[in-house]
């Protein structure tokens, strides 16, 4: 009996070590697995799927109806199909919040303006404490403050006084922008809960302040964004739409308060119905990155958006307001060293951490 039992023993013990070498062990997770599931997993400041060059990045860029949304998404499939870098493209609600989600790991690569940038990396303004986690990728084009308006009587920002108006959507740098110049023409006065006294302030985002434009909802709305903008285009040819000029005296305060504005011009025709240019002022819009992503992926992003924007215009027409000297211009975020190797190689040298 005990010769049997030995037996079969030895029978089983050699199945179990046939079915082993038969059978692979089942696959691990490796970080090109973790890459591919990267939307699934906040990043970190630790080595992440995001740091390979292979990873796929999340570029949240902002609301369906603007500019950062419709060049972001060519930007992302571009790169996409002629770099090593799987790059896609979400949907923003505005610059701080953009900040936050590369802070929070939900994302490696964010459009931002300039000043609101610079308010997260020194903890001003809308940010109670400093965020250092991000890096300058480029700054790709000017994004103009544009006041827009179906009320032909509001001529000046001055006349926005007891309109009900659209500052932009809550967390976003246009809420500030509005701040900025209703304050310089003495309408930004706010409340001790936070509500301008001045005028009726609605807090939408570019699609919602043009939808309610044209249902009459509001008098005016604030818009940041490269000029054309989506959302005004749209309203614009259901609807007569004039924008506010900026005077040059207010100008001037403007831009000895901030050193983020700088002067610009819509041209006219720039939207249906715009016989004259408009002045106004403007902010960069600024591609950042987490500082953990390789700096081969960046590299090739920054690469891939400079080299080829003169054949891309069709694609987009913001590729044809793109400079490496303006790419290069920021000075302050530091530069992440993927994108500092690129400009370098261009004869522009900018910091990096």
């Amino acid at each position: 009996m005990k010769k049997i039992l030995a037996l079969l023993l030895a029978a089983v013990l050699v199945l179990g070590m046939a079915a082993c070498a038969a059978s692979p062990a089942a696959p691990t997770q490796t970080t090109s697995d973790t890459a591919s599931d990267a939307s699934d997993t906040p990043a970190s400041n630790a080595e992440t799927p995001a740091a390979s060059s292979g990873a796929k990045l999340r570029f949240v860029t902002g609301g369906e109806s603007g500019t950062y949304y419709a060049f972001g998404s060519v930007i992302a499939q571009h790169a996409t199909n002629n770099t090593g870098v799987d790059i896609v493209g979400l949907v923003g609600n505005g610059s701080q919040s953009n900040i936050f989600e590369l802070e929070d790991g939900n994302a490696e690569l964010a459009f931002c303006q300039s000043d609101v940038m610079a308010y997260a990396y020194n903890g001003t303004n809308l940010f109670e404490n400093p965020i250092d986690c991000f890096s300058t990728v480029a700054a790709l084009y000017m994004e103009d403050v544009q006041i827009v308006t179906t009320d032909p009587s509001i001529k000046t920002v001055a006349d926005l006084a007891g309109k009900n108006v659209s500052v932009g959507a809550a967390g976003s740098g246009v809420y500030f922008n509005a701040v900025d110049i209703l304050s310089a023409y003495g309408l930004g006065d706010l409340d001790a809960d936070g509500k301008f006294t001045k005028i009726n302030a609605t807090y939408q985002s570019f699609g919602d302040s043009a939808d309610s434009l044209k249902d009459g909802k509001i008098d005016a709305a604030f818009i940041v964004a490269g000029a054309p903008t989506t959302a005004i285009m749209d309203l614009s040819t259901t609807k007569a739409a004039y924008l506010v000029s900026l005077d040059d005296a207010h100008i001037d305060e403007l831009l000895a308060a901030s050193p983020y504005y700088t002067k610009h011009v819509i041209p006219a025709g720039t939207y249906n119905g715009q016989d004259e240019d408009v002045t106004t002022v403007a902010v960069g819009a600024v591609i950042l990155a987490r500082d953990d992503v390789s700096e081969d992926a960046i590299y090739a992003l920054t690469a891939d958006i400079f080299d080829n924007a003169p054949d891309l215009i069709s694609s987009h027409a913001k590729y044809g307001e793109l400079s490496t000297e303006f790419g290069a211009s920021i000075t302050s975020v530091p530069y992440h060293p993927g994108a500092a190797k690129y400009f370098a190689e261009k004869g522009f040298d900018v910091a990096t951490k």
